[in-house]
């Protein structure tokens, strides 16, 4: 069983920075991609910001130049740090990764959201 558990959401001011972590765990032979998605209210889930096991990091344009995606593959934990915020940033944030393990081989994961909310 593998398991993505998020850690770092909260309130910040506008202009603001958080960083957000999605440590992996389990019978785990490899991480592939890894990725941050957000859903606002009202809105349907999109892609932050994507990086492969090796290559270089994807961002969507509204978070580019503001977040950085990257990952410590000993540690099998992905972050998002997250500066100049902005309240069109609020949105629970899900940690994605494209995993193999046992016994299911592989498949993708979601971790169970962290709320980030951006507001004076």
């Amino acid at each position: 069983q593998v398991e993505l558990v998020e850690s770092g959401g909260g309130l910040v001011q506008p202009g603001g920075s958080l960083k957000l972590s999605c440590a992996a765990s389990g019978s785990i032979f490899k991480i592939n991609e890894m990725n941050w998605y957000r859903q606002a209210p009202g809105k349907q889930r999109e892609l932050v910001a994507s990086i492969p096991d090796t290559g270089s990091p994807n961002y969507a344009d509204s978070v580019q130049g503001r977040f950085t995606i990257y990952r410590d593959n000993d540690k099998r934990t992905v972050y998002l740090q997250m500066n100049s915020l902005k309240s069109e940033d609020t949105a629970v944030y899900y940690c994605n990764a494209d995993v193999t393990a046992f016994p299911r081989g592989r498949r993708g994961y979601w971790g169970q959201g962290t709320q980030v909310t951006v507001s004076s």
